[in-house]
């Protein structure tokens, strides 16, 4: 599917497709909310859990489904150069929401010092004075000091991290929701994948593709009888 990214969204009941989109935009961390909202409108429901891979994780985008109050797991993307070398990650050091302060791994407070904002969100900044003391300095940062940063909405991340580490099965049950489906249409699909060009036509040619898929799913969760019998109703 090349110069196309395809989003879809499927039930985890009854495996079927329920929305779908064509963008000609390669990143998916910009798809989360409206595809959880869209997936929302077409099921006619109010509340709606959203499972989706690290490729969603977007802090605005997280931030936009809690306040439409749609429930998000979304795994983080890992970034980190600390961990990446085998230091103390940001998930080491604990946050305090009652005194606005972390406590790093070896028991010493990171207060508050300052904010700014980059890229439009609006960042604070905490550090402790006793960094060049520490016997775990080593295992920490090799800078003078360790200093974290806190998003000013972070509470919201952390608290579907929380909802993860609780519910770890959660990203098994995406895999065998989402991979088959899609797995089977790209299948049919073949080598070339599209035939049509411009986005309106890819996404005409995506939609039959789409109701193909569906009506197969339907004939095997029903039987083609009781299908015949819905569709001359």
């Amino acid at each position: 599917m090349v110069g196309y990214n395809v989003q879809t969204a499927v039930d985890t009941k009854h495996h079927l497709i329920v929305a779908h989109v064509v963008t000609d935009d390669g990143i998916d961390r910009d798809q989360l909310t409206s595809m959880a909202k869209l997936a929302r409108a077409e099921m006619a429901v109010d509340k709606l859990t959203a499972v989706a891979d690290r490729g969603y994780y977007k802090s605005e985008e997280i931030l936009a489904c809690h306040e439409a109050e749609i429930t998000v797991f979304v795994p983080k993307t890992v970034t980190s150069s600390a961990t990446a070398h085998g230091r103390f990650g940001k998930e080491d050091f604990i946050y305090n929401a009652k005194t606005n302060e972390y406590r790093c791994p070896a028991g010493e407070r990171l207060v508050w010092r300052f904010s700014t904002v980059k890229r439009g969100l609006k960042i604070s900044k905490y550090w402790s004075s006793n960094c060049q003391q520490c016997s775990l300095k080593g295992s920490c940062t090799p800078g003078s000091q360790r200093r974290v940063t806190r998003w000013e909405h972070e509470a919201v991340l952390d608290e579907m991290q929380a909802r993860l580490d609780h519910a770890p099965e959660m990203m098994r049950i995406r895999r065998q929701t989402v991979e088959h489906p899609f797995g089977t249409i790209k299948a049919w699909m073949g080598a070339t994948h599209f035939l049509t060009r411009t986005i309106e036509r890819v996404s005409t040619e995506m939609s039959l593709h789409v109701l193909a898929y569906n009506m197969k799913r339907v004939i095997k969760l029903l039987g083609s009888e009781a299908v015949m019998k819905a569709m001359r109703a």
